[in-house]
């Protein structure tokens, strides 16, 4: 496991928020609660009953980062309210570091509800308008120093969307100077835009800044102009990623940096709710990248990663931990490995 050291560093830059631990795991982006349905294969109309549980893609990979045993700090805002209570009560007992989870007057922490039809239909609606508070995060209240010293530091397309979060996100990428395992989740959610093209403006812009894009084919469309996993992940690293990964969803998922090329296929699974399948998938990307783990190995444990989420309803509580996940390696068709390694 990834060493953690301590510093006494307290730095005097505007923005900078003294702290005495090296996060493994630096993460910004969207936090929420999600209620989510008990009834599936129905409405939200029809359905009684929900559960409630904490949300926001990079509040699970922080989650997920967080089970493979590493020291994670989240970066977002909520409101003053009792479900902003609930986020920091919850960070908490993940064991993510909540010192950077502010509260902030006005808009009222968001909710988040999905139906549920598996095995491929998850329709989700955000109540976060007309802004939500992960967006205001201000640029001079930025914990740069935990940002530079990060051994991943990972934020969402997401955050490009509204200001103040798009200043403080290009902000922090300055402060880290394009570092190795600087990642760029490419998630785009088309109802947080004006239109794709305002998107792949901000995304463009951000690529400069980035070590590392993770995303399925239609977000790679918004980024890059390509569907082809192949022609997209080229199209990334020409734009001086050093690590270009793209999500295949039922054909697996590809990564490719200017050494090598690797492909390996999905991990069965009988999906409940594929919603926290790609966070679970992001957290273990971090995990492998830390460990110095070779491609193939990091792919085929974020897919196992991202299988165990999507068979359960949950997203955050559903983040495996390392143990499970290589319980579950072992256990894999062999069939599997062969077809990985005749690609």
């Amino acid at each position: 496991m990834t060493g953690v050291e301590t510093t006494d560093t307290v730095s005097s830059a505007a923005g900078d928020t003294a702290y005495a631990t090296a996060f493994d795991v630096v993460a910004i982006g969207r936090t929420g609660v999600d209620i989510y349905p008990l009834q599936h294969g129905v409405g939200l109309e029809k359905v009684r009953t929900f559960e409630k549980f904490l949300g926001g893609s990079a509040t699970n990979v922080a989650v997920a980062a967080s089970r493979h045993g590493h020291r994670v700090a989240l970066i977002t805002r909520t409101g003053q309210d009792p479900f902003g209570r609930y986020i920091h009560e919850a960070l908490r007992d993940f064991g993510v570091d909540d010192t950077f989870v502010s509260a902030v007057a006005g808009p009222p922490t968001p909710v988040t509800f999905c139906e549920v039809f598996p095995p491929d239909d998850f329709p989700l609606w955000f109540y976060r308008y007309p802004i939500a508070p992960d967006l205001m995060v201000e640029p001079d209240e930025l914990p740069l120093d935990a940002i530079r010293g990060a051994g991943v530091y990972w934020s969402t397309v997401t955050g490009l969307s509204q200001e103040p979060s798009r200043s403080a996100h290009f902000r922090a990428w300055q402060a880290r100077g394009r570092r190795s395992h600087t990642v760029l989740d490419l998630d785009y959610r088309p109802m947080f835009w004006t239109g794709p093209a305002e998107a792949r403006e901000q995304v463009r812009r951000a690529l400069d800044h980035v070590t590392v894009a993770v995303g399925n084919r239609e977000e790679c469309e918004v980024a890059v102009g390509e569907t082809d996993p192949h022609r997209a992940a080229d199209a990334l690293l020409d734009r001086g990623v050093e690590l270009a990964v793209v999500k295949q969803g039922p054909k697996g998922v590809l990564a490719v940096t200017r050494e090598e090329r690797v492909e390996v296929p999905p991990h069965p699974v009988d999906v409940v709710n594929g919603l926290g399948a790609g966070d679970a998938f992001g957290g273990a990307l971090c995990h492998g990248l830390l460990e110095g783990w070779d491609l193939r190995r990091v792919l085929r444990f974020a897919n196992v990663a991202g299988a165990i989420v999507a068979g359960k309803l949950e997203c955050s509580t559903a983040m495996p931990t390392s143990a499970e996940v290589e319980e579950r390696l072992a256990g894999a068709s062999p069939f599997a490995t062969v077809a990985e390694e005749a690609r």
